[in-house]
């Protein structure tokens, strides 16, 4: 990779993370935590750019209440933030990207949007795939990387692509809703479908025009916010009345569904969103039997398993297919392919409360 100007990595850090409960909660989001490796994986995430010659120190948005979180794993890899907005309200993905746009001065630097929760086990991969996006960023069209599926998942929104309008670059035909099984298994037969992986890279100014075209409401209220923003060292706080103000949505239903240029570069690298206690299962069994334990745990004879604790010690014998996590005064068991229930969990907990 070689841009003259460096990439400005936004790393979009807001999410609460409730799928991963009990380790997952408000004051300690999953990017906040050692899942899948001895970094947290906002640590992972700021490692896949190292600051340099061909990525600036990043932009990170986050939730206020995370600010030192935040900066102490930054600086516990050695890649501080250049700017830190601390969002007082979460208005979703596109009012976020938006404030780093204009942190990032509003012109022509690349951005490079990336979640900080997701998991990419092959990061030359993934610096190819940015490589051949940005001849078409720099000419002004809003790139997304399309993830190549290896399975029919419907949790999972898709992308269709169409021509190819750059080597390794294709036009993006529509974006697809998460779908049914049947139709999943359809778009993988048909080829051409890839996973909405939710990262992104356009030019600050691109991506402002395109807010302004599509969204006026939103682009005004989050200038209002930026314009009347308190700083302190590299802490940036939008106002929160005007932020609050700002209607919420998703880049991809506030911009990326409706731009004229949108380009897709499909991509095997190894992606996970890390969704659910199953995704993670999935990522690395640990022994011969498919268990996959972290923590204090204590195991023996068991097979297919996923056991957790960062408190309480776990002792099972002779369990499988079982997901047991232990975090604080909870634990969580369930089988495994039934995490997604967690929010039902979690409803009926407060509902009880």
């Amino acid at each position: 990779m070689n841009n003259a100007t460096p990439i400005i990595p936004v790393i979009l850090s807001g999410g609460s993370g409730t799928r991963l409960w009990p380790m997952s909660r408000p004051e300690m989001p999953k990017q906040m935590l050692p899942l899948t490796a001895d970094e947290t994986m906002l640590e992972l995430t700021a490692q896949r750019t190292p600051t340099g010659a061909q990525f600036a120190a990043p932009i990170v948005v986050a939730n206020a209440r995370h600010a030192d979180l935040v900066e102490a794993q930054l600086a516990n890899v050695g890649t501080p933030a250049q700017a830190l907005i601390l969002e007082p309200v979460g208005r979703n993905t596109a009012p976020a990207i938006a404030l780093a746009a204009l942190a990032a001065g509003a012109g022509a630097a690349p951005l490079l949007v990336m979640p900080s929760d997701h998991v990419i086990a092959d990061v030359a991969a993934f610096h190819a795939a940015i490589a051949r996006a940005l001849p078409v960023v720099e000419a002004g069209w809003l790139v997304t990387f399309g993830i190549a599926p290896n399975a029919p998942e419907t949790g999972y929104g898709y992308i269709a692509v169409a021509d190819e309008i750059a080597v390794g670059v294709h036009r993006v035909a529509r974006f697809v809703e998460k779908p049914p099984r049947d139709r999943a298994e359809a778009m993988l037969a048909e080829g051409g479908h890839y996973w909405n992986g939710g990262i992104f890279l356009f030019r600050a100014d691109a991506y402002l025009a395109a807010l302004g075209e599509h969204a006026p409401d939103m682009l005004a209220a989050v200038e209002r916010a930026a314009g009347a923003a308190r700083r302190d060292g590299t802490r940036i706080y939008p106002d929160e009345h005007a932020f609050a103000a700002s209607p919420a949505d998703s880049i991809d239903y506030a911009v990326m569904e409706r731009a004229a240029r949108v380009g897709c570069v499909p991509v095997d690298m190894g992606w996970s969103d890390v969704g659910s206690w199953d995704a993670l299962h999935a990522l690395g069994a640990g022994d011969a039997s498919g268990n996959n334990c972290r923590g204090n745990v204590v195991a023996l004879d068991n097979a297919r398993c996923l056991l957790r604790s960062d408190g309480v010690r776990i002792a099972a014998v002779g369990i499988s297919d079982l997901i047991v996590v232990a975090s604080g005064n909870d634990v969580l068991i369930l089988p495994r392919g039934r995490s997604q229930e967690v929010k039902r969990l979690l409803d009926a907990m407060r509902d009880r409360s």
